[in-house]
């Protein structure tokens, strides 16, 4: 495997001297910025494979950089908040934020989460690599609730016949639950669906991974009626697939 490229984003130098040492051992390449325009700049200099993401930038916006990050790219991106930033913390993961972690953090907790960030974050075929001539039977596409699921390219189309921005965690997840329509399917479960024996016990995200899914798929997320919450257990997708006619 290729040597992974991180991105530490973060106006204090003493943080991303910590973490430049944490990931460097972990045999990561680490480059390093703390602003948008330094972000830019990495980016247009050799593309990452993973953000680490300070949202407290002083003067700069970090979730207008996580967006921008999205609006452009699939690379992931890990948030650091603090403690009390629930609302930031839950506004970066719904703009497709892999996963986040609070400060004051211990080095092994964030390059465990890094690795296990990555390992989910393998990149897969987009709508636009889709070959324009090949007939939708001969593609492993569904069907649910109106919506068009396109296995083989990993890609989701809305109701209206717009592509949905899904994340690639987002489409696993989504795969996880259409493989097994109607039945309740805990946390744990759905963590071992989802990266099979790659996971670890510092993988706390799933509920927000399933609100952020829920966004995409559900026609009043407010009222979600394709994914229900079991109380105590976990979740289940209420309505089952059927092959694209």
């Amino acid at each position: 495997m290729s040597e992974k490229r991180i991105l530490v984003v973060d106006d204090d130098p003493k943080i991303r001297d910590l973490l430049r040492h944490c990931l460097e051992a972990g045999a990561f390449h680490v480059d390093e910025a703390e602003t948008a325009e330094g972000v830019r700049r990495a980016f247009s200099a050799a593309m990452p494979d993973l953000v680490t993401l300070d949202l407290n930038l002083g003067s700069q916006d970090g979730l207008e950089i996580a967006r921008e990050i999205k609006r452009t790219s699939n690379v992931a991106i890990i948030i650091i908040t603090g403690k009390d930033d629930i609302i930031d913390r839950v506004v970066g993961l719904e703009l497709g934020a892999d996963d986040y972690i609070t400060k004051p953090f211990h080095v092994r907790e964030m390059l465990a989460r890094v690795r296990a960030v990555l390992r989910r974050a393998e990149r897969g075929p987009t709508w636009a690599d889709l070959p324009r001539d090949e007939p939708s039977g001969s593609r492993n596409l569904q069907s649910l609730d109106g919506l068009t699921i396109d296995r083989d390219g990993m890609v989701l189309t809305d109701r209206d016949g717009v592509v949905c921005d899904l994340t690639t965690a987002d489409f696993k997840l989504l795969c996880a639950f259409v493989d097994n329509p109607k039945r309740v399917l805990s946390r744990d479960r759905l963590m071992d669906l989802i990266n099979g024996p790659a996971w670890t016990p510092l993988d706390r995200a799933i509920d927000n991974q399933v609100a952020r899914l829920r966004k995409k798929i559900e026609r009043d997320p407010a009222r979600p009626l394709l994914i229900k919450t079991v109380r105590g257990i976990g979740y289940t997708l209420t309505d089952a697939p059927v092959p694209f006619a």
